[in-house]
């Protein structure tokens, strides 16, 4: 029985949605792709734009920035494999939509508590998924409030979906290395 649940992190364009695409084309039948980028200026635009032209004609797109669980209500049941782009912008867009008022440690128990809630739901899911999300503490530490709180968080969440994933993936300049699950 192949993983059901697939946790791909990773830097910026190391490849982490790549493998996630390859893996939803080798898997067979239908895809559902659960974008959550929020399009804001004309930079983010053009990345949402290669995305879209790099997936193939006959993939849904549900484009969801702020409630995972809403999203998975809207896979059709002919769906075999979802893929969730990005964890981290999802976190950024709930982050970002209250931060300014409301107590950050209660926000950050409200994100987790969500994403607990989405990830208890996968294993009745009839299909496979792959959620991507970016590795963001292995710089410097974040000048601001506000990105200390992202990083906190971010990791926080990341260890909270590979604990609960079936195999996990760190990709590299491209290359994927399996740090969890079958060989």
């Amino acid at each position: 029985m192949p993983e059901k649940i697939i946790f791909i992190t990773g830097g910026a364009r190391s490849g982490k949605s790549r493998l996630a695409e390859k893996l939803a084309e080798s898997n067979g039948g239908q895809v559902a792709y659960i974008a959550t980028a929020g399009v804001l200026d004309a930079e983010m635009a053009e990345r949402v734009k290669i995305h879209q032209e790099r997936r193939p004609a006959g993939w849904l797109t549900i484009e969801e920035p702020l409630s995972l669980t809403g999203a998975l209500t809207r896979v059709p049941a002919t769906v075999g494999f979802v893929i969730v782009d990005c964890l981290t912008l999802w976190l950024t867009n709930r982050l970002l939509q209250e931060w300014e008022t409301v107590d950050m440690a209660v926000l950050e128990k409200e994100i987790l508590l969500e994403l607990a809630l989405f990830m208890d739901q996968l294993p009745s899911t009839p299909f496979r998924i792959a959620i991507v999300t970016n590795e963001v503490g292995c710089g410097i530490v974040p000048e601001s409030a506000l990105a200390r709180a992202f990083r906190d968080l971010a990791g926080r969440a990341n260890q909270m979906v590979a604990a609960r994933a079936d195999t996990v993936y760190l990709t590299v300049t491209g290359l994927p290395l399996k740090l969890k699950g079958g060989a």
